[in-house]
């Protein structure tokens, strides 16, 4: 695998599409850009905002998302998602090849009292950038995010 991150590319791009909102379903608003410290533990201490943003969450589920970050959801938006997964045709390779690997990689992982979850997941030093990104969260290497951001920065 190379070192443009080709490992983590496991979604194709169009696969995005199929998070859209399902009719009558109320929608997580997640936002914000939070630099982050994992402990020695690899423990991702959420900031209290993100917090209040997830309510009274005992447990997230963590997997590796596309341009190298990891995706952290609620059990809610999981299943909002897992509906919108389920409506793809079994005859559509390309949906059952990310369902394969999303579900296969994803870890629920439990929120301490102290709002930290631990990370099994290799591809995230110490220093980390969280984002809200609606409906989930993304957790970044800094230094990635920081590339990213240059690629992409348009102002």
């Amino acid at each position: 695998m190379g070192g443009s991150g080709s490992k983590w590319e496991l979604f194709p791009a169009t696969a995005c599409n199929r998070a859209a909102i399902l009719p009558g379903h109320a929608a997580m608003l997640l936002t914000g850009t939070h630099s982050r410290t994992l402990d020695d533990k690899k423990r991702l201490t959420l900031p209290k905002r993100v917090r209040e943003q997830l309510g009274d969450v005992a447990q997230l589920f963590v997997t590796p998302g596309s341009d190298a970050c990891l995706w952290i959801g609620s059990r809610q938006e999981l299943e909002r998602l897992s509906e919108k997964l389920d409506q793809a045709p079994a005859t559509d390779a390309e949906a059952r090849v990310f369902r394969r690997l999303f579900y296969a990689q994803m870890e629920a992982v439990d929120v301490d009292r102290a709002g930290r979850i631990l990370l099994q997941h290799a591809g995230i030093q110490h220093e980390a950038v969280l984002l809200g990104v609606r409906d989930h969260l993304e957790l970044w290497d800094a230094q990635r995010w920081q590339e990213f951001l240059s690629q992409h920065h348009t102002v």
